[in-house]
C-alpha cells in the first residue's frame, strides 16, 4: 500500500513541486495538505482528490506522515503537534535553531524522523565523496565550499554548504565549529591549515549550486552539484516518506534513506 502523505505548505515552491512529483508514484500518495490561514491554497483542491485546509491536526490525522519545507515557525508548530500524535515525519525545513532542532528531537523519541538540508541523490553523493576526499588529502588542502542559490532564499550559507562542510571537517576528524570561517572581510591575515572557509553567492533564480574546493600546491580539485530543478528534491523527499513510515523512532538521514555509508 502507498505511504499516505501530509504536505505542509502546498503554496510554496517545494510544496507544491512534492505534490505534482507524487503524480503517478506506487510508493506514496497525497492524503491531505495544510497551509498557513490566509494562504490562497486553503479550501482549494490541490489534488483532484485533496483540499488543503489550514487545520494541522486534521491534516496529520489523515496521513502516517508529512513533508515539511516550509518556515522555521512551521516547522516548529508542525513537529509540537505531531509530537502528540506521534506522526513519522520528513523535513527539509533549512537554517533550523535551538527551538525547531529540541522539538524535533523529541519527536524523534517517539517517531521516526528524516531530517536533511538537500534531498537530492546527487548531493548526497557529493557528501561522501568529500568526505573521502578530505580523509585521503588531509588538512594540508585548502577547502573551501561556495554555494549559489536565488535572491528569495533566506538562510545563509545554505544548509547544503554547511552538510558539505561539515563533511569536510568530518574527513579531517576535526571539530567543525573550531575551524569554519563563513566571512572573510578586511585584513584576516594568512589562512590557517586546516580552516574550511564557506562563501555565500545569492542573485536571481538559481535553483541551487555547491562546490567545494581543494587546494594543494599546484593542482585543484573540485566537486560540484547544480540543481536544474525542484523535482530532484521533491523526488527524495518522496523516496523518504515512503520510507520512513515503518522504521522505528530516531533521527535519520537521506543517506540512510539511501542506505548510504555514513
Amino acid at each position: 500500500m502507498p505511504a499516505r502523505v501530509c504536505v505542509l505548505g502546498p503554496s510554496g515552491r517545494m510544496g507544491r513541486a512534492v505534490i505534482d512529483a507524487a503524480a503517478g508514484r506506487a510508493d506514496v500518495t497525497i492524503a491531505s495538505a495544510v497551509d498557513r490561514a490566509g494562504a490562497p491554497t486553503v479550501g482549494a483542491q490541490v489534488t483532484p482528490t485533496v483540499t488543503a485546509t489550514s487545520d494541522l491536526g486534521a491534516g496529520l490525522a489523515a496521513a502516517e506522515v508529512y513533508i515539511d519545507f516550509t518556515t522555521l515557525e512551521g516547522t516548529l508548530s508542525a513537529a509540537q503537534v505531531a509530537l502528540a500524535r506521534r506522526t513519522p515525519a520528513v523535513i527539509g525545513t533549512t537554517g533550523l535553531g535551538p527551538e525547531q532542532e529540541q522539538v524535533i528531537a523529541e519527536l524523534a523519541r517517539v517517531a521516526p524522523v528524516v531530517v536533511a538540508a538537500n534531498f537530492s541523490l546527487g548531493v548526497n553523493l557529493v557528501l561522501g565523496l568529500v568526505k573521502q576526499a578530505a580523509h585521503i588529502l588531509g588538512p594540508d588542502w585548502d577547502a573551501e565550499v561556495v554555494e549559489t542559490h536565488h535572491r528569495a532564499k533566506r538562510d545563509a550559507p545554505s544548509g547544503t554548504a554547511l552538510a558539505i562542510a561539515r563533511a569536510i571537517a568530518a574527513g579531517h576528524g576535526s571539530d567543525y565549529d573550531a575551524v569554519k570561517r563563513h566571512t572573510r572581510d578586511g585584513d584576516v591575515g594568512a589562512r590557517p591549515r586546516g580552516e574550511i572557509g564557506v562563501s555565500t553567492v545569492r542573485g536571481g533564480d538559481v535553483i541551487g549550486e555547491h562546490t567545494a574546493y581543494f587546494f594543494g600546491a599546484a593542482e585543484r580539485i573540485e566537486i560540484s552539484h547544480r540543481a536544474t530543478s525542484r523535482v530532484i528534491f521533491a523526488a527524495g523527499a518522496l523516496r523518504a516518506a515512503a520510507w520512513v513510515v515503518d522504521k522505528p523512532p530516531g533521527r535519520y538521514t537521506m543517506l540512510d534513506v539511501l542506505g548510504f555509508a555514513s
